[in-house]
């Protein structure tokens, strides 16, 4: 899948920690260079799925990213993306890529968590007890080159961490800001 030039970031963490804000950026300054594949954009807005063991949006969040690698994109994939229902898949994904693929788990304590949900324009869309409901702490897949992203980093600290990532996998310069 893909090819020796197309890169995969896997950008995992709970609500709130501060992933897609992160992936958001990376598009920013990336631009069409990058396909940027929201676990919650496909399950809740494209599906309007819950999040259980057998949903349907396993396999548009794969076919999504496994079609935006062969058509030469480099791919950020950025969600919740538990290691106890999403660990097959991100295996499968990242065995099958020809290409580097790195993945990163945001690691944020409940507390700082709550405050940064405070600020978010979701916060009026679900609550303190639906987030405990999500709550998995220090959900890493224990994969050897994972990579831990603490609370202490800011965004554009992030953001610049994965652009030269980014750009040390990059065999040309087709990275480029639009």
């Amino acid at each position: 899948m893909g090819t020796a030039q197309t890169r995969l970031l896997v950008l995992r963490g709970n609500s709130g920690s501060g992933k897609t804000t992160v992936a958001r950026a990376l598009r920013e300054q990336c631009g069409a260079a990058l396909a940027l594949v929201e676990q919650d954009y496909l399950r809740r807005t494209v599906l309007k799925a819950r999040d259980t063991a057998d949903g349907p949006h396993y396999g548009l969040i794969e076919q999504t990213v496994r079609y935006a690698l062969n058509v030469g994109y480099d791919v950020v994939l950025e969600g919740i993306l538990h290691r106890e229902r999403y660990h097959d898949l991100l295996t499968r994904l990242a065995r099958d890529h020809l290409g580097p693929t790195r993945v990163y788990y945001f690691d944020v304590s409940w507390e700082e968590t709550l405050r940064r949900h405070a600020g978010r324009p979701q916060a009026a869309a679900f609550g303190v007890e639906e987030m405990r409901r999500w709550w998995c702490p220090h959900d890493v897949l224990g994969w050897p080159g994972e990579q831990l992203v603490p609370e202490s980093a800011t965004v554009a600290e992030t953001t610049g961490r994965l652009l030269a990532a980014l750009h040390q996998d990059a065999p040309s310069t087709r990275l480029r800001r639009q």
